[in-house]
């Protein structure tokens, strides 16, 4: 396997490691890459921490991508749950001689993990490299969902260079074109133009504002439909994430945060999950860095309790509900009787490259509206996707 971008964690926290570490933390429990024993061993390795030092395409908060060795001894100080996966820490990428070389290494390596099945818990860095996270997935030959939590939309103009504030337009206009969906998560509206609010409609993509997503449950099947979960920081109100030198006043809270990363753990279908615009500068009594290792900790979580029921083999263990429309063709539902999860199915052309994405995740209000005659809007956008 070629890692040969890696490089290994800080040598002071391998040395410290028996003082510095409980023998039951998970930082005990981790294969880590050090100077001493080099890359460890991937076989059996579910989930693989690794550490982007990249801040040159990072406006107004260079300096993110320094000093990750904080959220490693903060992570490591935990204790693991009733856990069965194996967890990996490969290390850092550091900066290539160009900010292009430093995203080809990414790009390599990540795709490398998802041949082998890996999931990659990505560790910023700008999230300018959200782009070298969907670029890997070229090897996967699918469309993807991409879905980011951020207070922000990072469209930019056309003329922009790639940046953690304009990678999404580069994404979207990357040829060839892998995007299924985009959706965000937490957006501010007076961070955003009613120009580029207006764009993510046109095209169809999800966007959920802050104050509409304070219950989190409603937006639990976005995370389900996902591959790619990107994290920015600066959606984390200042109070709880000063670590950024865009936080502000408003936000997720440290709880909703864990919560959601949770979420992103627990859907079977995401296979890539970072957290960007880390600034170790602006950490206050390393409160962030803290903050960081606990989503990662419920990451991991919600990955040992993934139930593997997306209804893709056999429909003996859902219930179907189809629901007849006045003015179209009906709408089948199914539930899982496992966990109680919502799907409603998509109409696909025969062969349609969108194969994987036929049924899209929901919940139970979206069959009680259907059933009052009233289409999803999100069954509406994924059918206008297929044409």
């Amino acid at each position: 396997m070629n890692l040969e971008f890696l490089t290994p964690i800080k040598d002071s926290l391998v040395s410290n490691f028996e003082e510095l570490f409980n023998p039951e933390s998970l930082g005990r429990s981790i294969r880590i890459h050090s100077r001493s024993d080099g890359l460890p061993s991937l076989d059996g390795v579910s989930i693989a921490i690794l550490g982007i030092k990249e801040d040159r395409s990072t406006p107004n908060n260079t300096g993110s991508g320094e000093d990750l060795h904080l959220i490693r001894e903060q992570l490591y100080r935990l204790f693991p749950g009733s856990w069965d996966s194996t967890v990996a820490d490969l290390g850092n990428i550091l900066k290539g001689n160009t900010i292009s070389d430093t995203y080809f290494a990414v790009k390599k390596t990540l795709e490398e993990l998802l041949k082998k099945k890996i999931i990659p818990i990505i560790l910023g860095g700008g999230q300018d490299v959200t782009f070298s996270n969907y670029k890997a997935y070229e090897c996967t030959e699918q469309v993807v969902n991409l879905v980011t939590v951020d207070s922000k939309f990072d469209l930019g103009s056309l003329d922009d260079k790639l940046s953690s504030t304009s990678y999404l337009s580069k994404i979207i206009m990357e040829k060839p074109n892998n995007l299924f969906n985009y959706s965000n998560i937490g957006y501010q509206t007076y961070f955003n133009s009613q120009e580029q609010i207006s764009l993510i409609h046109q095209l169809n993509f999800d966007a959920y504002r802050l104050g509409d997503v304070k219950n989190l449950e409603a937006v639990e099947p976005v995370f389900r439909d996902a591959d790619i979960v990107s994290i920015d920081l600066g959606a984390v109100r200042q109070s709880d994430a000063p670590a950024n030198k865009n936080a502000s006043p408003n936000g997720f809270n440290g709880e909703e945060i864990c919560a959601i990363a949770r979420y992103a753990g627990i859907s079977d279908k995401v296979s890539s999950f970072g957290i960007y615009e880390y600034n170790a500068k602006q950490d206050l009594n390393l409160l962030t860095a803290r903050l960081i290792a606990q989503m990662i900790w419920y990451f991991i979580e919600g990955f040992n309790f993934r139930a593997k029921d997306y209804p893709f083999s056999t429909k003996e263990d859902y219930q179907k509900f189809t629901v007849l429309l006045d003015d179209d063709e009906p709408i089948n539902f199914y539930k899982s009787n496992k966990t109680g999860r919502w799907w409603m199915e998509i109409n696909l052309i025969s062969n349609n490259k969108y194969k994987r994405h036929a049924l899209i995740s929901c919940t139970y209000e979206d069959y009680l509206e259907t059933m009052d005659q009233i289409i999803p809007e999100r069954w509406y956008k994924a059918q206008r996707k297929m044409v």
